[in-house]
């Protein structure tokens, strides 16, 4: 299973390329007139990004583990790689996360390529704090993981500034949403609604001369519109022209919902399928991790009782196994909320496929993804009855079975 799982998706490559997203490139092209009089740097944000706690991990960590949580802290380590900052100036940054863990303790290792100083120190605390590593038993065999993650400046959200004032307003603002999570409060489930705000900039003023949002036409939506410009309000102006006037768009995605987001077009919605199955499918890594360690904890007191016939033991056979097979029915779970995504994104890529047969590709590969995920799961189901079958039924009976 661990080698299907992947920091860049698939869809994610495919969606970006039929869809598009309107963001400045970087690079060292000469950049066009039209480019710089278009208004860049309004590309969306991910509101899981706001979710700072990381999700509880069982110890001691094995690879399962390792590779699901760093994958579900993909939103925040892409959310360091909109910074130019952090940056160098080609259009791909490609990022590695090395983990090592030993009786010793662990250690995360940062490389790539493109990358600063400052983009290093980002991600480096980042998964320091939300992938914290125990050291483990002594005499264990170390665990290693590999996790890979890709920026592309066309695709993926960015910032460049110097192109125009209201590009660099537009880039002060996007870098900003990460630090305005307070506007954010009750959207945990499901992404926000995509608003317009038509921005006044003047040259007298330090910060925006005004600014509207149309109307949401929901409570919540306008409330939202009501934070957010207070906090674009406060935001930092450099003008040259006397006045300077222009729409700003906010997209917003959320990996970790669990509604549909129906206020988006299907393009869009095609996109935040693919970070919402980013997610599940580190849901399923870790579950994997969470079902090998409760089927070591269980083969370790199999291995006491057949060898000391204590039938005292007995208890905590039934609690272990209690807990293995509930491990085993939460991967089985995780695998079926990914493969839900899945089905979801077929049938709104066969939607957009009815307009345009260029999404036929799409399609397809999808379909394949859905063959793959319904293996691990068939995989995880069989499992699952295994484990059921080794827990002890009662007291009298024979010496329960060790898992593998």
């Amino acid at each position: 299973m661990m080698s299907r799982l992947a920091i860049t998706s698939l869809l994610a490559a495919a969606a970006a390329g039929c869809a598009g997203q309107q963001q400045a490139q970087t690079g060292g092209a000469p950049i066009s007139k039209e480019e710089r009089l278009r208004i860049t740097n309004q590309s969306p944000f991910d509101v899981a990004v706001c979710k700072t706690q990381a999700p509880a991990l069982s110890q001691p960590a094995n690879q399962g583990i390792l590779v699901g949580a760093l994958l579900a802290s993909r939103p925040q380590v892409m959310e360091c790689l909109v910074d130019p900052k952090s940056r160098g100036t080609a259009e791909t940054t490609r990022l590695v996360v090395k983990t090592t863990v030993n009786e010793q303790g662990g250690s995360h290792v940062i490389s790539g390529e493109n990358l600063t100083p400052e983009g290093i120190a980002c991600v480096q605390k980042l998964v320091d704090t939300r992938v914290p590593l125990t050291p483990l038993a002594k005499g264990a065999a170390p665990v290693e993981s590999e996790s890979t993650f890709v920026h592309e400046a066309g695709n993926s959200p960015s910032v460049r500034f110097g192109l125009n004032p209201g590009s660099d307003f537009s880039g002060n603002v996007r870098l900003a949403q990460a630090q305005w999570c307070d506007c954010y409060a009750g959207y945990e489930t499901k992404a926000p609604p995509t608003l317009r705000a038509n921005v006044d900039l003047k040259k007298a003023s330090a910060t925006a001369a005004d600014i509207t949002f149309d109307s949401v036409g929901t409570p919540e939506g306008d409330q939202l519109a009501a934070c957010l410009k207070g906090k674009m309000m406060a935001v930092p102006v450099k003008l040259e022209v006397d006045e300077l006037k222009f729409p700003y768009r906010f997209v917003h995605f959320n990996s970790h919902a669990t509604e549909p987001a129906a206020d988006l077009t299907p393009e869009l919605r095609l996109l935040q399928l693919d970070l919402v199955r980013n997610q599940r499918s580190a849901d399923a890594a870790i579950a994997f991790g969470n079902r090998a360690n409760a089927a070591e904890a269980y083969d370790a007191i199999v291995a006491k009782y057949q060898k000391t016939k204590d039938w005292k033991l007995i208890d905590e056979l039934k609690s272990k196994c209690r807990t293995l097979v509930d491990s085993a029915q939460a991967w089985v779970n995780s695998i079926e909320s990914q493969r839900q995504v899945d089905q979801s994104t077929v049938d709104l890529a066969r939607e957009l496929k009815a307009k345009d047969a260029a999404w036929g590709d799409l399609e397809a590969k999808t379909q394949e993804i859905i063959a793959v995920t319904q293996q691990d799961l068939d995989t995880a189901k069989q499992r699952l009855a295994a484990d059921q079958g080794a827990c002890p039924k009662e007291t009298t009976e024979a010496a329960p079975k060790k898992k593998k």
